[in-house]
């Protein structure tokens, strides 16, 4: 692999493997496709390197299996029989945690959204896992159903060596400053611009 150099040497007391292991807080956001397929592609490079991987999908519909998910739970299996990689979890908030395309309130929506994250809390505590993906979780944040702040304190200060990533538009400001690693999905060209709709293989 090509050895990339850094910027800047920080004077952290760090030495260079401890720098380059550190456990990293990234944010997938903007406005263009790519975002949640991109946090996917790095969970399975951290499938390849055997760590136990998490993915919280928020928002998307609880029957609405995705092509990711069925990748990541096929090399789940794969790991179960064989041992080669690492285990993958796949939380559905849709599955008892969801407010899309269920009845409610948009207080019960909270309380589930709520609930979800407390659940994340619960297994960050634990280190029950090495590599998160919190998948569309900007939204419960943005319309006010799970606390900002409390998201900030708790990735920030995630005991041990966890991965986080987390996906969806309109990412929190203070949640961007608290990240080490923050893309923003920008669009330059899009096939529906064309009256194209999106396609199996491509979007799901």
């Amino acid at each position: 692999m090509p050895q990339g150099q850094v910027a800047v040497t920080p004077q952290d007391g760090l030495t260079t493997r401890q720098r380059r292991n550190r456990p990293l807080l990234a944010v997938h956001t903007g406005e263009m496709k790519g975002k949640s397929t991109a946090a996917f592609g790095m969970a399975m490079r951290a499938w390849n390197q055997g760590w136990p991987i998490a993915v919280y999908q928020f928002v998307k519909s609880a029957k609405w299996r995705v092509g990711e998910e069925n990748a990541l739970t096929a090399l789940g299996r794969l790991h179960e029989q064989t041992g080669e990689g690492g285990p993958v979890v796949w939380h559905k908030m849709g599955s008892g945690w969801s407010w899309s395309r269920r009845q409610g309130t948009e207080v019960d929506h909270a309380a589930d959204a709520a609930e979800g994250w407390a659940q994340i809390k619960r297994d960050l505590a634990a280190e029950a896992h090495r590599f998160y993906v919190l998948d569309e979780f900007t939204y419960p944040m943005t319309w006010g159903w799970v606390d900002v702040d409390d998201v900030v304190e708790t990735l920030v200060h995630r005991p041990g060596t966890q991965h986080v990533v987390v996906t969806g538009r309109n990412a929190p400001q203070a949640l961007v400053d608290a990240a080490d690693l923050v893309v923003e999905m920008t669009k330059v060209k899009h096939p529906m611009d064309a009256g194209q709709k999106g396609q199996r293989g491509i979007e799901w």
